[in-house]
C-alpha cells in the first residue's frame, strides 16, 4: 500500500508520507507499526549498519524523530560551512550513519547531528507517529490508522487534528463506524481545578475584594 503512493504523485516515501495513529500501543499503535514499516521500507541489510537500543533497532536509512527539546546539541551543515546548536521535539530526520559510539541523523537535508550513546533515548522511529505528536506539522501525504481504542481518546478534536495534517492527500485506514464514533464524540472532559478557590483566598488576604 505504501509503495502505491508513488502512483498518486512523485512522493518520497520517507519524506513526504507520514503514518498517523491515535495511540502508541496495540496492533495499530506506533510501536508495532514502526517495527512493521521498518521491516518493509528499510529491511536489514549487510550494506547498512545497525544497533539495538532497548526495545528497538536503529538502522542506517531509518526515519526518526527527536522526542524532546535539546538546546545544547551541536549540528553541522551538510554544506560543510554552517553550524549551530539545538534540535527540537517533533523534528524528523533520517539516520545517516550508525557506529558503536554514535548515530548520525540528518534533518531537513541540511543539518547533521551526532548522537552519542547516552542521548540515543532522545530518538524514536518515526515511520508512524501519534496524532498528538503531529500537532503543528504538515505533510504532503498522511495515512491515518483508525482502529478500536478508548472512547476518551478517540474524539472529534483528535480526528480533526489528524485530518488537517495532510497537505495534498489523506488516506484513512479503518472501519467507517469508528470514524463516525469519533465525529460524534465531542467529549473534551471538564478539568477540575482549585484555582478559583486559591485566587479567592489570595484576594481576601490582600484586601483586594
Amino acid at each position: 500500500m505504501i509503495q502505491g503512493f508513488q502512483k498518486c504523485g512523485k512522493y518520497d516515501i520517507l519524506r513526504d508520507v507520514q503514518i498517523l495513529t491515535p495511540t502508541k500501543k496495540g496492533p495499530s499503535g506506533t510501536k508495532n507499526l514502526n517495527k512493521m514499516l521498518q521491516e518493509t521500507l528499510n529491511p536489514k541489510s549487510k550494506f547498512k549498519a545497525e544497533r539495538e537500543f532497548g526495545d528497538f533497532i536503529l538502522r542506517e536509512g531509518d526515519k526518526v524523530m527527536q522526542i524532546r527539546n535539546n538546546y545544547d546539541i551541536y549540528w553541522d551543515g551538510v554544506d560543510g560551512k554552517s553550524y549551530g546548536s539545538g534540535v527540537y521535539n517533533g523534528d524528523l530526520g533520517i539516520v545517516k550513519k550508525v557506529t558503536q559510539d554514535y548515530v548520525e541523523v540528518i534533518y531537513d537535508d541540511e543539518k547533521i547531528v551526532k548522537y552519542e550513546s547516552n542521548i540515543i533515548e532522545e530518538l524514536e522511529l518515526a515511520y508512524a507517529i501519534t496524532i498528538h505528536k503531529s500537532q503543528g506539522s504538515e505533510f504532503p501525504v498522511c495515512v491515518m490508522a483508525i482502529t478500536n481504542g478508548p472512547p476518551m481518546l478517540y474524539t472529534r478534536n483528535l480526528l480533526y487534528t489528524g485530518v488537517t495534517r495532510a497537505k495534498n492527500l489523506l488516506v484513512m485506514v479503518g472501519k467507517e463506524p469508528l470514524v463516525t464514533r469519533m465525529i460524534d464524540n465531542v467529549d473534551t472532559r471538564t478539568r477540575n481545578t482549585g484555582l478559583k478557590y486559591k485566587l479567592g483566598k489570595y484576594l481576601d488576604i490582600f484586601g483586594a475584594r
